[in-house]
């Protein structure tokens, strides 16, 4: 028995000098291939939420709101390509805006790319005052982005992928992790058969016993047809449901250890299975649901539940590296764009077999002592 235990206190030894020695040796940047803003100049002093999506000829399309201010009545929809064997974004071209009359006009929000299999590209957005009062839009491309249809307006109290992009379903549904944000915030699923002809939408998802307030759902796949929801909260952790049945029923909200400072998220699950989460990892200060936007971090899983710290693409004391979109690419590499100070839109390219992670424990990141940071900068939506 005493030769067991001095083996165990061994081993436990050993296990902690080994993360000590990688920890030493992480640069928090392995397996970053590109890291770019996708323009250095725009007609528009503040952008936000942006997206990212391969298009049919390989071709990356991203997108994002752009104008005076967010909630500005001036506030657009950009969009800019990068061609398959280029090193440069093209020149943002405005897609679509909330001009309604003559004399009225309201600010645009949120768009989600998405590529039809072996059909059109397709873009979903926000027009309205406010998130409790906007209303789902989307149009098309039949050529990877370059031009575009008239925008089309959804169906009443349809709002589509409300930040996060839509997943085919191995049955052929188009599922848009959705959220409304009216009567408090909670998630729901709309979904289309027919990508765009006929809709149909799921009740609101159950909070929980906690009564976790959650918007801005992003999916991932599990073996044996498991379907995880990973979503923004308003109770200083990201928040975790499942489905067994293709999004049609959810299981009630839990809170994951992982701390959220009340910003979007997103989130994508490999073709090898392995799950990549990108975020802030912050707690925000006190007891405040919200809080700076910085570090912007990355984070790969097995089960979605228990997760590992890979990559920190942005820690600055300055805030705003938020609303991360992400994707994976035919060949096997990672696309992320996110918001850069609400100055400009950033694209980083990864490799994930290059990607290097350690433990997360009780939601702390590797090497990082302070549960919270605190941060003076104002926080927007």
């Amino acid at each position: 028995m005493k030769i067991v235990k001095i083996a165990v206190v061994f081993l436990c030894v050993l296990f902690l000098y080994s993360c000590k020695t990688a920890l030493n040796k992480k640069t928090w940047k392995e397996g970053i291939l590109v890291d770019e803003f996708i323009y250095e100049k725009a007609p528009y002093p503040s952008c936000h939420a942006s997206t990212i999506v391969e298009a049919s000829n390989g071709d990356l399309v991203a997108s994002w709101f752009g104008g005076t201010a967010e909630r500005n009545p001036d506030v657009t929809i950009w969009v800019s390509r990068k061609q398959k064997n280029s090193d440069t974004w093209t020149e943002a071209i405005q897609v679509a805006d909330g001009v309604m009359n003559a004399t009225l006009r309201y600010p645009t929000w949120n768009p989600v790319l998405y590529q039809i299999p072996g059909g059109d590209l397709m873009l979903f957005y926000k027009i309205g005052p406010k998130p409790s009062e906007w209303w789902g839009m989307f149009m098309t491309s039949s050529d990877n982005g370059k031009t575009w249809s008239k925008p089309s307006t959804m169906p009443k109290d349809f709002l589509g992928p409300i930040k996060n992009k839509p997943v085919l379903l191995s049955n052929g549904t188009l599922l848009c992790p959705s959220s409304i944000e009216g009567d408090g915030w909670r998630l729901r699923m709309e979904s289309t058969p027919d990508f765009g002809k006929t809709w149909q939408m799921s009740d609101t998802l159950s909070r929980g016993k906690d009564k976790i307030n959650a918007i801005q759902p992003s999916i991932l796949f599990h073996e044996g047809g498991k379907i995880q929801a990973i979503a923004r909260t308003r109770n200083r952790a990201l928040a975790s449901t499942w489905s067994n049945d293709n999004g049609l029923t959810w299981s009630d909200l839990k809170l994951l250890e992982l701390p959220n400072n009340n910003s979007g998220t997103d989130a994508v699950t490999l073709k090898s299975g392995t799950h990549l989460l990108v975020y802030n990892h912050v707690l925000p200060p006190g007891d405040l649901a919200k809080g700076p936007r910085t570090p912007l971090n990355l984070s790969v899983s097995k089960d979605g539940i228990h997760w590992n710290a890979a990559l920190i693409l942005e820690d600055s004391k300055i805030s705003q590296y938020s609303y991360p979109s992400i994707i994976q690419s035919s060949d096997g590499m990672v696309h992320v764009v996110y918001t850069w100070r609400r100055e400009r839109i950033k694209y980083v390219k990864i490799d994930p077999s290059k990607l290097v992670a350690l433990p997360i424990k009780k939601g702390i990141w590797p090497g990082n002592k302070n549960k919270t940071t605190v941060s003076t900068v104002n926080q927007e939506e």
